[in-house]
């Protein structure tokens, strides 16, 4: 009997490959369950997921399903063979890996897949705030054509200093596009990043990198370290007339401190893909119409999404044949040598 691999959320992109991917080593079955207790009841003798050692994931189960939360995890463990959570998506915040450490269950995410796209839309999220693009196309669009804009309240990106947050994939391909202008790029992450171009400066705290930057892009991921990392002090650290992108998590941010200072001036602008309580978006943001926001589409290309479920599926695959994964997520590496769970 072949083992079961569960899709919770469907393939789009790569259903041809994904058939030849999974052809002869494993039975597919689908996400059926209208709720999160039919989803748990549904693992055990006669069930549809019985049998079941491997889920492959995306948020928008959580529709269902919910977030893969740390009830959820131990019920799981506690009523199937499931030992490997493939998400789809860089972002895992919504799977306590914590409590999948616990009962010894890998996560496995898409790194790199959607860097590329990731990055130019922190570029254009910057390049529109500086120039207040977004505002002006609104402006055209309702028949004002430029009656709202400034020109003394935009600004040449050329020159201007970058501070990054987090030099990761994503950190660096931005850091790349940006030098082009050029702009001085100045970095903090948790280490000093290896093999990085002379002109990407590492600084030794977040209050240094937020005293020498004329735009703060964050790129780390949601975690319990970096929730509300940028705060009152640190947003009121940087220059006064600032702009703040966010295109992680929305959480990484104060949004009570970033909102007050969007209202006294001391942030120009801010550009944001990501929210706090998405698909919420607190209102008072849209009375800023400096600011220039996105409904977290900044990871969303026809290009990445293929990539995205290629690689989610890779690691799914090489778990059947070999009970591991690659791409384990950095919290979970510790301490794995060869595996036995197959």
């Amino acid at each position: 009997m072949l083992p079961r691999v569960l899709l919770c959320g469907e393939i789009e992109y790569v259903q041809d490959e994904f058939k030849e991917m999974f052809h002869g080593i494993a039975e597919v079955v689908h996400l059926v369950s209208e709720s999160r207790s039919h989803f748990l009841s549904s693992f055990g003798p006669d069930g549809p997921y019985e049998g079941t050692v491997a889920l492959y994931r995306r948020n928008t189960s959580s529709k269902i399903v919910g977030k893969f939360d740390a009830p959820l995890i131990h019920a799981l463990a506690d009523t199937s063979k499931v030992r490997w959570i493939a998400q789809n998506g860089s972002g895992y915040d919504e799977i306590d890996v914590q409590a999948c450490k616990e009962r010894g269950i890998l996560v496995s995410n898409t790194p790199r897949a959607n860097e590329d796209a990731t990055a130019t839309t922190t570029l254009y999220l910057m390049i529109s705030c500086l120039r207040r693009f977004s505002m002006a196309e609104r402006s055209l669009r309702s028949g004002t054509w430029k009656t709202p804009c400034n020109a003394a309240q935009t600004h040449d990106v050329t020159g201007r200093t970058l501070g990054i947050l987090g030099l990761g994939g994503i950190g660096l391909r931005f850091a790349h596009l940006a030098h082009a202008f050029p702009m001085r790029i100045v970095y903090f992450s948790r280490r000093k990043a290896e093999s990085v171009p002379d002109w990407c400066k590492y600084v030794s705290s977040v209050e240094e990198l937020c005293k020498q930057a004329d735009v703060l892009s964050l790129h780390v991921p949601l975690n319990q370290s970096t929730a509300g990392m940028i705060g009152e002090k640190e947003i009121r650290t940087l220059r006064r007339g600032s702009v703040l992108l966010n295109t992680s998590r929305g959480r990484i941010v104060d949004q009570e401190a970033m909102i007050r200072a969007l209202d006294d001036g001391h942030l120009s602008s801010v550009g944001l893909d990501v929210y706090p309580d998405e698909p919420h978006v607190d209102p008072r943001l849209l009375t800023f119409p400096q600011c220039t926001l996105l409904p977290h589409i900044g990871g969303e290309s026809a290009e990445s999404w293929r990539t995205r479920e290629l690689q989610a599926l890779g690691n799914l695959k090489a778990f059947v044949l070999g009970g591991i994964g690659e791409d384990i997520v950095p919290e979970l590496k510790t301490g794995i040598g060869n595996s036995t769970i197959l």
